[in-house]
């Protein structure tokens, strides 16, 4: 790294520090004479610090009664819980002393107040300390300009070893701009769009993929001046597929490439992606069978035929079951057998609409009735359900499901112009004299429109 700044922690060179760290460095060598040159950081001096500040708090709370445990009850804990814990933690937040890594104190939130930091300047392997920066007091705002603290620090050394301080980006007054590559295809201008005027010559480049990256540029905090650079021959037509465009960037032609490019392996050989922010896969589109559920007996086809017979033995089962309970009771009941029969049959279809009017007298009957509607309520409502969804909802068949039955019947299959999907047809054994490609939608359903091509990718 050359003229990186940075800060780290601060520590001060005391006398205690001085013989802490030798004394440390001694024993550890002595413990572990196999590590040469071993250092103490400032997370070691930050943890003898704690260490003190934990004993000092427990002198404070009652030797006597810390190590004074009572079992847990609530099961919560593997260990007991401490006596005097709440006494603990009070005598550490009102603990502060001066230890080896400075001031040691606790905010109200049990936070370590944070101590002074030292501003390096990275070059190489070794790095320089040009000023130091201390936090305000907790509660307190400050606010000083970038050239107060600035004319606070040493003499830093910038990346290239500059005279000035660098400024960073600023808008370009002139200089070279971005060659961005686009694609140029005949059809499926929606991604990528690029016209050209035939009176002034100039050449507009439109489209979603061109309006997320005009989208990202604006969001930058600098300017990024660019230019799009299609991808066309002399005659407008397009110069190659998007393989060949992709290896524009990587061959230094062109510094970027944006349009409807999938991301595969093997491009990421070249050059970098951008995360993608579109779904993207590979799709086959075949033609569908006609929907032929659509006659005249389609209103029998939401019931299954077992269904349909055994609803009707149900209304034949309710409308005897009410004759026996109320033909000796009710005088709606009585009469001529045909009579009987009639109006059995009648109370029990009825009950469909609710339109039954025959006046129930046994409690009995009335209990038979009301579960026998809640009945039919459900299966008017699953069938009204499944009837409108035959009606409404379009059942798609298609005529080919799986790619290796085109490939077993040796069907035409289609794919678009400058994609990387041929070669991926290709790996699955599909050979050219099958393959069509297509570069429009009109071409698109052209493919479908002759009769020998049965798929398209």
């Amino acid at each position: 790294m050359q003229g990186v700044l940075g800060v780290k922690p601060h520590v001060p060179q005391t006398q205690a520090v001085l013989n802490f760290t030798t004394r440390w460095r001694r024993k550890f060598q002595r413990d572990h004479p196999e590590i040469l040159d071993a250092n103490l950081n400032s997370y070691g001096l930050r943890a003898y610090d704690a260490t003190w500040a934990l004993a000092m708090a427990v002198e404070k709370a009652g030797a006597a009664t810390y190590f004074s445990f009572e079992s847990d009850k609530t099961k919560k804990y593997m260990v007991g819980v401490s006596r005097n814990g709440q006494n603990l933690a009070s005598a550490l937040l009102g603990t502060s002393f001066r230890g080896l890594f400075g001031g040691f104190a606790l905010e109200a939130d049990g936070q370590l107040r944070a101590s002074a930091y030292e501003v390096v300047n990275v070059n190489g392997n070794a790095d320089r300390v040009v000023g130091y920066w201390t936090p305000p007091p907790a509660g307190e705002l400050t606010t000083r300009s970038s050239s107060k603290v600035a004319s606070q620090l040493g003499t830093v050394i910038w990346p290239g070893d500059p005279g000035a301080v660098p400024k960073g980006f600023e808008i370009p007054m002139s200089g070279k701009k971005l060659r961005i590559g686009v694609p140029v295809k005949p059809g499926f201008r929606e991604f990528v769009s690029v016209s050209t005027d035939p009176e002034t010559n100039e050449t507009t480049v439109t489209g979603y993929c061109m309006d997320v990256f005009e989208a990202v540029v604006k969001t930058l905090p600098y300017a990024l001046p660019f230019e799009y650079v299609p991808f066309a021959k002399p005659n407008g037509e397009s110069n190659g597929s998007y393989n060949d465009l992709v290896n524009q960037v990587f061959l230094g032609n062109l510094d970027a490439v944006v349009g409807d490019i999938t991301i595969i392996a093997n491009r990421s050989n070249y050059v970098d992606f951008t995360l993608p922010y579109t779904e993207s896969g590979v799709s086959m589109v075949v033609p569908v069978r006609p929907d032929g559920s659509k006659n005249a007996w389609s209103f029998l086809k939401p019931l299954t035929w077992d269904l349909w017979v055994t609803t009707f033995l149900f209304f034949l089962f309710i409308g005897f079951v009410v004759w026996v309970l109320e033909h000796r009771i009710s005088k709606d009941f009585r009469g001529p057998p045909s009579h009987q029969a009639g109006t059995s049959l009648w109370f029990s279809f009825s009950t469909m609409a609710f339109a039954q009017r025959q006046n129930l007298v046994s409690n009995l009957t009335r209990t038979v009735v009301i579960i026998w509607c809640f009945v039919v309520l459900i299966i008017i409502q699953s069938y009204t359900a499944s009837f409108t969804s035959l009606l409404t909802v379009q059942r798609l068949r298609p005529t080919v499901t799986d790619m290796s039955e085109l490939l077993r019947k040796g069907e035409f299959v289609g794919y678009q112009e400058g994609t990387f999907v041929v070669g991926l047809l290709n790996s699955m054994g599909f050979s050219g004299d099958k393959l069509v490609s297509y570069n429009s939608i009109e071409g698109f359903d052209s493919l479908f429109q002759a009769r020998e091509n049965r798929g398209c990718v």
